[in-house]
């Protein structure tokens, strides 16, 4: 498998902070709440990715919590812990105490495609945690190794046989995305999952696999080295950082499938701890580091409420689920 080199702009831990006297403010609850939530933070606040380090959510969380990490006036470390498209680590947070100390990266194919592809047991419920803030909008790019030939999709669409394609795992946008683009153009396809965008962007680009459908801002370098070649994107329309691609929608396919982020907390996790996080993360918003970030990542702002994002990936679950029933299309196995 070959190497390359991952983006490392915003990688590293943050920096331990010492903890700042935290006064109490007013609006908070009255009885035990307000005095166990008066000093929040305690201790570091654990930000847990369900996915590889130095992916797309991997490299949102890092940049999250360094600019977090200065208003809350407590570290905020990152731990990765991929695995089922971030149901087990979302899960596992899920379950620790809401106090504000454990938060998880969510992704929203996790909640709106992951559960049209596994039981009613493995999927995460939305409505199971307290969601902070929306963040970022990633768009998805088709790309193809340097051996399999394919210079535009119509050569796959030509190429009258079964082709490999790799997906950044089961039940994502990657997966959805794809698999409805060979439903609608009649490809006949092996999907084989990765269990985020790095890993399934080394396999296309040590030609393990054919195509593989990875966030823009993954793939964007290697497509400049020349190391993968972009087919099509997924975008409404053509996107403004690859002007010459056209867009699936332009080529004649309707996938509306994009990947966005939010951060969340345990469900009951206290107002006031909310508020602080909310501002926080607002507070990183604003900087300057946090903006160059989503520009170089090729990230859309989307810093909705929680409750903006718990309607609009509802939203999605129902469009998704609509579709995958349109195209008789199972996303857990081969239709």
């Amino acid at each position: 498998m070959k190497h390359f080199p991952t983006r490392r702009a915003v990688l590293g831990t943050a920096s331990a902070f010492t903890l700042l006297a935290l006064t109490a403010c007013g609006g908070n609850v009255a009885g035990g709440t307000a005095a166990n939530t008066s000093k929040y933070p305690t201790g570091p606040v654990t930000l847990t990715v369900g996915q590889a380090a130095g992916g797309s959510t991997d490299l949102i969380a890092r940049a999250l919590a360094e600019g977090a990490t200065k208003t809350l006036g407590a570290p905020m470390p990152v731990v990765n812990k991929p695995g089922a498209n971030g149901a087990l680590a979302t899960k596992e947070v899920a379950g620790k105490p809401a106090d504000g100390q454990e938060l998880v990266l969510l992704t929203a194919s996790l909640i709106t495609i992951t559960p049209l592809a596994v039981s009613e047991d493995e999927a995460v419920n939305i409505d199971d945690l307290d969601v902070i803030a929306g963040l970022s909008q990633d768009d998805y790019v088709l790309v193809a190794s340097t051996d399999s030939g394919f210079k535009s999709f119509k050569d796959v669409t030509d190429a009258g046989r079964n082709v490999t394609f790799g997906t950044t795992g089961v039940g994502t946008g990657s997966q959805l995305a794809q698999t409805v683009l060979f439903k609608q153009a009649n490809v006949q396809g092996t999907d084989v999952p990765f269990d985020s965008g790095k890993p399934a962007l080394t396999a296309v680009m040590g030609n393990q696999v054919e195509l593989a459908t990875i966030q823009l801002g993954e793939a964007m370098p290697q497509i400049e080295a020349g190391k993968v070649a972009p087919l099509l994107v997924f975008s409404e329309e053509r996107n403004s950082f690859l002007p010459d691609v056209p867009s699936a929608k332009e080529a004649g396919y309707d996938v509306p499938v994009a990947q966005y982020r939010a951060v969340a907390a345990p469900k009951g996790t206290p107002q006031d701890v909310k508020d602080k996080l909310l501002a926080a993360f607002q507070e990183t918003f604003k900087t300057d580091a946090y903006k160059e970030f989503n520009e170089k990542n090729m990230l859309t702002p989307k810093e909705l409420s929680g409750e903006e994002v718990v309607t609009e990936w509802k939203g999605y679950a129902a469009k998704y689920k609509e579709l995958v029933e349109k195209y008789d299309i199972s996303l857990s196995g081969n239709k």
